[in-house]
């Protein structure tokens, strides 16, 4: 659904007061590579007390989405309010690819018209960056190394308390991207070890080799944890806690198998809560969201009139208990992410209960499925794991719908259909079931009409043919930070100004924002 957001029409609609002169504060904390596995979902080996708490002041949605399980391109979507295919951060920033537009709309840009004091903490990872006009930007690296990371909370508090202006706060933490480290500054005080984990349920294998790996990536989001807990705390100190709208969000899922760089749930679904003291009453909702859905929120919430239709639809109409009529289909998609090494366009539609890929490239090979398990494999070579970690091996002593589900993953068809009820992990592919055929020919409009509604470029097979052969020509990284990208022209038919080249950085920048 395509709405248009005026700011008195909105207020009406979402039961907000017609007066809005006192704008609150926004804060949003942004965590990598970070699916639901929170105490709050009911993640057993998951020790995050802080954000618990922030789930039991606030609204927890169950069935929360980004549009792209990607860095850059999740990003640019939360902050737009649009899908990849729509504002063209169809790739990784670290690799080129941008925006279509340098004037799109965007959250700094709107609410800084609007009056608010902007900043942001950690990494943008989009093109251009000139895009979003910050007033305040600290640690501008990914900081996978962890460095300083007491830091994040104390630029906060100088922000929160720099001017009585309401404020627009982006803060983007390096937990728990990979590499996945057990302990930085004491933090967590008593790291997690293997035997204590399991691997997520979605990758349907366990292998011991693993199991370290998994622990430490639920020390990365205990100590994530910690640090969200001085940053609120701050926000406590400078009271404006009252009058601040918070949110808390995962970039996308883990970089685990079946997670990061697909339209899997483990790749898709997030992390959402929100606390909005005196505008929303804690509680649990299902209904089907989408990081789409932010900016229409927030810029309701500011009372500022949104400047383009948006796909996404404002929250508030969740805010307080009661059924609500909702969107009925929640979508999402893929296109590549470092280029040529996990290039392999997909879309996405799921429902309450179905989830419905479409697979552009129907029987090509997938050059990222082989990536990932060399990954990690690799990982574990350097954590020198007794016995090492043989994937291939774990794989092909699971059952035999887990078996399946990975050599569909490497060489999917171009339908995948799955029941998120009965098969919450999406190992048994339904789409040739004479008994889904109705479902099947539903998604299958659906999405179809979604793609066409949004104006897809990829529906042209003459774009989806130019798009593969230019992002398979890019191997490396260094020729494609030199490239121009020439699909922001060609999808639209349109000739837009070169791209500027991507900013020199250090050596060590650029180890932070090695995002492959």
């Amino acid at each position: 659904m395509v709405i248009r957001l005026f700011c008195m029409g909105i207020a009406i609609l979402c039961g907000l007061s017609p007066a809005l002169a006192d704008q609150p504060n926004i804060l949003l904390i942004v965590s990598e590579d970070n699916g639901p596995e929170l105490g709050c979902y009911g993640d057993q080996y998951a020790r995050t007390p802080h954000l618990d708490r922030l789930a039991s002041e606030g609204l927890r949605f169950n069935r929360a989405y980004v549009p792209q399980a990607g860095c850059s391109q999740s990003r640019a979507s939360f902050l737009t309010g649009l899908y990849p295919h729509q504002h063209g951060q169809i790739g990784l920033a670290t690799w080129g690819f941008r925006l279509y537009r340098d004037d799109l709309p965007n959250l700094p840009r709107s609410l800084k018209q609007a009056g608010y004091r902007t900043g942001i903490i950690g990494k943008l990872h989009i093109n251009p960056e000139s895009a979003f006009p910050f007033d305040f930007h600290q640690i501008k690296s990914g900081n996978f190394a962890r460095k300083n990371l007491l830091d994040y909370s104390k630029h906060a508090a100088t922000f929160f308390n720099a001017g009585d202006e309401p404020f627009f706060l982006s803060v983007n933490y390096p937990d728990a991207h990979d590499t996945w480290l057990r302990q930085v500054n004491g933090l967590p005080a008593e790291p997690q070890v293997a035997d204590e984990v399991q691997a997520m349920s979605y990758m349907g294998i366990d292998p011991p080799g693993m199991r370290e790996m998994v622990a430490d990536y639920y020390n990365c989001l205990s100590r994530l944890d910690s640090l969200v807990g001085d940053l609120l705390s701050e926000l406590e100190q400078s009271g404006k806690a009252e009058n601040t709208v918070v949110i808390y969000f995962g970039d996308h899922g883990a970089d685990m198998l079946r997670g990061k760089r697909t339209c899997y749930e483990g790749g898709v679904q997030i992390p959402l809560l929100i606390r909005w003291p005196g505008q929303i009453a804690p509680q649990v909702r299902s209904e089907l969201v989408s990081t789409i859905d932010l900016v229409p929120t927030l810029m309701a919430a500011a009372g500022v009139p949104s400047a383009e239709q948006l796909p996404g639809l404002a929250l508030q109409p969740l805010f307080q208990p009661g059924t609500v009529e909702w969107r009925q289909y929640c979508f999402a998609e893929y296109h590549t992410h470092a280029a040529a090494p996990n290039y392999f366009p997909q879309r996405s539609v799921c429902t309450e209960r179905y989830k419905l890929i479409e697979t552009l490239l129907p029987g090509e090979v997938h050059p990222d499925y082989d990536l990932t398990l060399s990954k990690l494999q690799k990982e574990a070579r350097r954590r020198e794991i007794a016995g090492g970690l043989d994937l291939s091996a774990a794989i092909a002593q699971a059952s035999p719908a887990v078996q399946a589900a990975y050599a569909r993953m490497r060489q999917p068809p171009r339908f995948e259909l799955y029941d998120l009820q009965a098969d919450p992990y999406e190992f048994m592919n339904l789409a040739d079931s004479p008994e889904h055929a109705d479902i099947l020919n539903e998604l299958q409009t659906a999405l179809q009409t979604w793609r066409v509604e949004t104006h897809d470029p990829l529906l042209d097979p003459a774009n989806l043919q130019r798009l593969s052969s230019e992002v398979r020509s890019i191997k490396k990284k260094a020729f494609a930070k030199e490239h121009h990208w020439g699909y922001p022209d060609y999808f639209f038919g349109q000739e837009l100004s070169p791209a500027p080249p991507v900013q020199k950085k250090t050596k060590q920048q650029s180890d932070d924002d090695d995002d492959d």
